[in-house]
């Protein structure tokens, strides 16, 4: 009877170890419910979209070695005259400079499709665009979407950016000039969506970037779901090639989602500049659900910054890292007011270089003549269900005027080289269950 009551409750530990590592809160971190939107992970089908302009049949040549800009933009603008359908890119390699949908018109890639950037800048000529926290002209994506609310990218085929190239110019100039900024070098993003609301990217490959890899400005309503974004590290590095940028963004579900590139995989953005929280354009990314997502090698798998000034309702859950160098990175700039609040990670395993990761971030930063330095702030953190392996477990050295307060650590389980940590850092520092190098914590 001993025996059976002790197997007993050891089943119930094991049941209640494995809810923990799967439940999903019913409310964001400030307590609001979240709407059952967020639950639905449905996928658009292909003949739910409207009429198809396969791009083979109406004009477009399937030598990989012509430049198809024309052709492609031609079948677009014909698809919207026409009341709107899905542009449908066949099996095979189309090569194109920058493309713009229009409202009602769509993007499907067929399996063994590959739509590939021109590596000549020239294809992508300057325009009224977004770049790190600036409204400036820079040169658009090779996918974009400008007001194309219900906009869709989906197929199982490939977007590439084909980058090698522009990794080359950047590496070279850097080395002419080790503080040349990201933008000296002329080089194109992959998506980027402005001004659109009800977006849904699904299923395809987006690799070889040769800036941000995906870029949301502005926009409500995005889901993101099981899609590869890739950039190399190694043997070449891909510069900043972010593979989810959110920029002034409400309402975003990512999930399912495998996540590889050389910098950031998912970057809350938002405005930068001592009086960003003021300036048109700029502003917050709320209600944000990051879930059952893969995380290969990237600089963070998500990270507040460093072009932010309000991230709220921030949620990164049911994820697995596997070459992460820090699973949350919260920039501080010095520059620029920033609040970041209400942001939970929870039910994470794998391995990082560092699971929390808390400085200035010093990189170009410009108070522009301000005499009062802006204050930022970090509020309301909380990772919760950690089972990590790591070299350092808390890489938090606040500067000046940074203020942290309301960390809550719950149910972690970490190994880690550096098992230091200092609470004095963080206002109300709550800690429960917390156990490094199995030490329990205080």
């Amino acid at each position: 009877m001993k025996r059976y009551s002790l197997l007993l409750l050891l089943l119930c530990c094991i049941a209640n170890a494995a809810f923990s590592q799967t439940e999903r809160s019913a409310t964001f971190p400030d307590g609001t419910r979240i709407p059952a939107w967020f639950s639905d992970s449905s996928k658009t089908d292909l003949q739910d979209l409207g009429k198809q302009f396969v791009i083979t049949k109406l004009g477009a040549s399937a030598d990989s070695s012509i430049l198809q800009t024309a052709a492609i933009q031609k079948i677009i603008d014909l698809a919207h005259s026409e009341g709107g359908g899905v542009i449908v890119i066949p099996k095979g390699t189309f090569l194109s400079g920058a493309l713009f949908f229009k409202p009602k018109t769509h993007l499907y890639l067929s399996e063994g499709a590959v739509l590939k950037g021109s590596d000549q800048i020239a294809d992508y000529p300057k325009m009224p665009s977004r770049m790190e926290g600036q409204t400036l002209d820079y040169f658009p994506a090779l996918v974009n979407a400008y007001g194309v609310n219900g906009f869709t990218i989906s197929g199982k085929g490939i977007i590439d950016g084909n980058g090698l190239n522009y990794w080359k110019a950047f590496w070279q100039r850097r080395k002419e000039d080790p503080n040349c900024t990201n933008l000296e070098v002329s080089r194109p993003r992959l998506v980027f969506i402005w001004k659109s609301n009800d977006v849904q990217v699904q299923d395809v490959t987006l690799q070889n970037s040769g800036f941000w890899t995906s870029h949301y400005y502005q926009c409500n309503n995005i889901k993101i779901l099981n899609v590869r974004i890739t950039a190399p590290h190694e043997p070449i590095k891909a510069p900043s090639t972010d593979a989810i940028d959110l920029d002034v963004c409400n309402n975003v579900l990512i999930k399912g989602c495998y996540l590889a590139v050389n910098d950031d995989a998912i970057a809350l953005k938002g405005g930068k500049g001592p009086y960003a929280d003021t300036q048109a354009g700029n502003g917050a990314n709320t209600n944000v659900i990051i879930e059952d997502c893969t995380f290969g090698f990237c600089h963070a798998a998500l990270t507040c910054g460093s072009e932010a000034i309000h991230n709220k309702n921030i949620v990164m859950r049911n994820c697995h890292i596997t070459n992460a160098m820090r699973v949350l990175w919260l920039k501080m700039r010095p520059d620029t007011p920033q609040k970041y609040e209400f942001v939970s990670v929870e039910n994470i395993d794998g391995y990082a270089h560092s699971l929390i990761y808390v400085k200035p971030w010093k990189q170009f930063f410009d108070l522009k003549g301000r005499k009062d330095v802006p204050l930022s702030y970090c509020d309301n953190i909380s990772l919760k269900n950690i089972n990590l392996k790591c070299e350092v477990f808390f890489d938090v050295s606040p500067g000046d005027y940074d203020k942290l307060s309301n960390f809550n650590f719950e149910n972690l389980n970490i190994t880690a080289k550096n098992a230091d940590y200092d609470k004095k850092t963080v206002k109300n520092f709550k800690m429960k269950n917390v156990v490094v190098n199995k030490k329990q914590l205080n």
